[in-house]
């Protein structure tokens, strides 16, 4: 009996033992489980970031090839782009105010249907941008409407198609009042309109017309006659806001009265160039030299530019003030006729010094020399009120 208990209690512990023995094996491969497990989830974390990473570069790569098919389509998948990003932080703040502890669910739908507006909007926006932005380096003369109050470019494009529109008969009207009209003497009256159209404020496109004027009046003292046709053909002068011509040679001239803080850069003086080309091409017997002057300074590639392709230019050349009444002989009667800065046929009229036609500072200088104030003219059936407007200069 004493031997069944010895040899029972041996075998107890020793079953104890395997057990104990199975138990640490099983443990040790729990610990190893888990490990591999632990490796194992980093592994798919470590396989979901590189599938997100090539799903990155493969849009990246599409979207590299969308660029270069739609550079010069206006942009659209890329305003797109722009768009279903701030389309989807929108939305991200939205989620954010139904999930937070206390929801604003309202708020969160509101957010989503103005984000849903934002981004057609949004899309709109940069497609039109990214245009502009193209159509400026097509054409650089469109900057120089940057700024420019809307309705002054509306009636700056349409003033030669609205023949119809209201305006004074005089527009000495515009610069005097009505007392002023009834007492003033003709003379002081139309002196007083010079005097007050000289120092009112003006839209960018007027000073950049009076800086074409001025530097026009200079090269008429020089002896050239002068079109200009920056003014006269408006939209549609092709970059060539002066033609100057004496004699045999033509200097077409580029004018620019921009502020300090801007410069002239390479692509303006292309375009001069391109537009100076085709000068030649029309007119393949006169010597033409192509001129640009500004009132600010070319920067340092443009002058390279400029000097390489024979491009001459003129800096820091600012407006100034000069004798703006144009004295002109008609050459249908010989009547002696005087033009103000805002009359209907300023710019269309030329001076011709052979014909003892001049510019003069003052109405007083004028009349002493024998000229009356220009007439409105109204159309062929009234043109024998108005001195006949001039030519452009006959080139050869």
């Amino acid at each position: 009996m004493a031997i069944l208990v010895v040899i029972g209690i041996v075998g107890g512990i020793a079953l104890i033992g395997w057990l104990s023995s199975k138990l640490s094996d099983l443990r040790e491969r729990a610990r190893k489980y888990d490990a591999l497990t632990t490796k194992l989830g980093s592994l798919d974390a470590y396989k979901a970031q590189l599938e997100s990473k090539q799903s990155q570069l493969k849009a990246r790569e599409e979207a590299i090839g969308n660029l270069v098919r739609e550079k010069t389509q206006g942009f659209p998948w890329l305003a797109q782009a722009y768009a279903d990003y701030l389309h989807l932080q929108d939305l991200e703040r939205a989620n954010y105010l139904a999930w937070k502890s206390h929801p604003a669910l309202k708020a969160a739908e509101h957010v989503r249907e103005v984000a849903s507006q934002r981004r057609d909007a949004e899309k709109l926006y940069r497609l039109l941008k990214y245009k502009l932005e193209y159509y400026e380096n097509l054409f650089p003369w469109l900057i120089d409407f940057t700024g420019e109050d809307i309705d002054d470019l509306i009636r700056q494009v349409t003033r030669d198609k609205e023949k119809g529109e209201a305006e004074p008969d005089d527009r000495v009207a515009v610069y005097t009042t009505p007392g002023e009209r009834t007492t003033l003497s003709r003379q002081d009256l139309f002196q007083r309109a010079l005097d007050r159209w000289w120092t009112k404020p003006k839209s960018k496109w007027e000073i950049g017309r009076d800086y074409e004027r001025y530097i026009g009046y200079l090269y008429e003292s020089k002896g050239y006659s002068v079109y200009y046709q920056g003014i006269a053909e408006g939209l549609a002068d092709l970059g060539r806001d002066l033609i100057c011509v004496k004699g045999n040679s033509v200097e077409v001239v580029q004018c620019k009265n921009w502020s300090r803080e801007k410069q002239i850069h390479e692509k303006h003086i292309f375009q001069l160039l391109g537009t100076v080309m085709a000068y030649r091409i029309d007119h393949p017997r006169v010597k033409v030299t192509p001129w640009f002057i500004t009132s600010t300074t070319l920067s340092e590639r443009a002058r390279q530019f400029a000097e390489a392709l024979g491009v001459r230019w003129a800096e820091n050349h600012p407006l100034g003030r000069y004798p703006s009444i144009k004295c002109n002989v008609s050459r249908g009667d010989g009547s002696k006729i005087f033009h103000l800065p805002f009359d209907q046929q300023y710019d269309r009229t030329l001076i011709e010094d052979e014909r003892n036609e001049c510019y003069v500072e003052t109405v007083k200088e004028a009349e002493d020399l024998g000229f009356r104030r220009a007439f409105r003219w109204r159309g062929a059936a009234d043109s024998s009120e108005l001195a006949e407007p001039q030519a452009v200069p006959k080139l050869l």
